[in-house]
């Protein structure tokens, strides 16, 4: 990305601003009643979107804060308008408070002294958080050090109708078989697009036999050798996946929409619960299901960040501790809302709390935490950023 260079000759500290202290919370509580946070957040699925204007409702009742939804199609436009606002010296009230961001986005920002904090781990709902099980602590392999707090959980699955599908497949050279049975009922969001290139990370992993070499930069001397394997992958799949290759769907829920309308049976997720909630709203088919490969998928945590110089740090702040809240993360958890997988801590909640969790119905197409099987690591956020642009130059034109 070219705001990545622009970024790196910025790595500069940013003014001492007079900033709340997130360790006196009483103190932030305080100074966020009255004040507007403005969320630059995806904008693409009704049901987030409902989420976070439930959200929003709920810090206005309990702290008094004004929470606006910028809805974003790239979470790089919010990079870019604070680098801007860098370059031209708005230092104390920029016009974002707070960021839903993960990967080379955060690795950026936070390499660019563009980030608030840090602030995370001194939030009263820290204490809930699960540090041990899950990955909130590194973000894309990157420390994330106190600079962004994380909100839900989300591991890759692949959804399929069981009317048209009879068994899941185990692996990314299975799907591959399949796929040559059954031509053009498959395909994956359009890279750049974050889902469509998660589809090719999760190739690329599967397909090596030791992906932890995808943990470190990307090196010039072993970059060729190390994705021949996905490059020779998709040249066999890409004519055999839905209009031969020759257009994708833009995004998840338009991958979603093929497979309501029955032009595909088979998808990819990175919400274990979005089949469940898309059946609950009646945007999928009852037969769907959701399997996971055999040697497990790609698995990351989705975080809010706070830009260096938002004018309402403790709004946001507030905002980011209700998302880690029992309340939102069962909320969010619901597969008839949202179906995200929580970031908490079950034995760290309160009895009735835990008991909120252990009444959900997760419903008949989410699999168990015990059938997600393992977790496979994000790679280096610069795997995913080459892939894509590499991607785009091979197959963004069509075959």
């Amino acid at each position: 990305m070219k705001y990545l260079a622009l970024l790196a000759a910025l790595a500069l500290p940013g003014p001492a601003l007079a900033n709340p202290d997130p360790a006196d919370w009483d103190a932030v509580l305080t100074e966020a009643d009255g004040q507007t946070v403005f969320w630059n957040a995806w904008g693409g699925s009704t049901t987030t979107n409902d989420f976070i204007a439930w959200v929003g409702e709920r810090v206005a009742q309990d702290y008094g804060v004004t929470l606006e939804h910028v809805k974003l199609t790239d979470t790089a436009d919010a990079v870019t308008r604070v680098l801007s606002e860098r370059q031209a010296g708005e230092n104390e009230d920029g016009a974002i408070d707070l960021i839903w961001i993960n990967g080379a986005n955060f690795a950026a920002m936070k390499e660019a002294d563009l980030l608030f904090g840090p602030f995370a781990e001194h939030l009263p709902n820290w204490a809930l958080v699960d540090t041990d099980g899950k990955t909130v602590q590194t973000d894309f392999t990157v420390p994330v050090e106190g600079y962004e707090a994380p909100w839900a959980m989300a591991q890759v699955v692949f959804m399929y109708d069981t009317a048209d599908v009879p068994e899941s497949l185990t692996s990314m050279p299975a799907l591959l078989d399949w796929a040559r049975a059954n031509p053009g009922r498959f395909t994956y969001p359009q890279p750049p697009d974050f889902l469509g290139a998660t589809f090719l990370k999760q190739a690329l992993v599967d397909l090596l036999e030791d992906p932890s070499v995808l943990q470190d930069p990307v090196s010039e001397e072993t970059y060729s050798g190390v994705t021949g394997p996905l490059w020779a992958f998709l040249d066999e799949l890409t004519p055999l996946l839905w209009r031969e290759g020759r257009a994708y769907p833009a995004s998840g829920p338009a991958q979603l929409q093929l497979m309501a309308d029955d032009e595909i049976d088979l998808a990819i997720s990175f919400s274990p619960g979005e089949a469940t909630a898309a059946i609950a709203n009646f945007q999928l088919p009852e037969t769907v299901r959701t399997f996971v490969l055999e040697k497990g998928t790609i698995g990351n945590a989705s975080f809010v960040a706070i830009p260096y110089n938002s004018g309402s740090k403790a709004g946001a702040m507030v905002v980011a501790n209700f998302l880690m809240s029992p309340e939102a993360q069962a909320r969010a958890q619901d597969p008839e809302v949202l179906g995200y997988g929580t970031v908490l801590d079950m034995d760290a909640l309160t009895a009735e709390d835990r008991a909120t969790f252990d009444a959900l119905d997760l419903g008949v197409a989410t699999l168990s935490p015990e059938d997600l099987g393992a977790v496979q690591a994000e790679p280096h956020p610069s795997w995913m950023t080459r892939i894509t642009n590499d991607w785009v130059d091979r197959y963004g034109s069509g075959p």
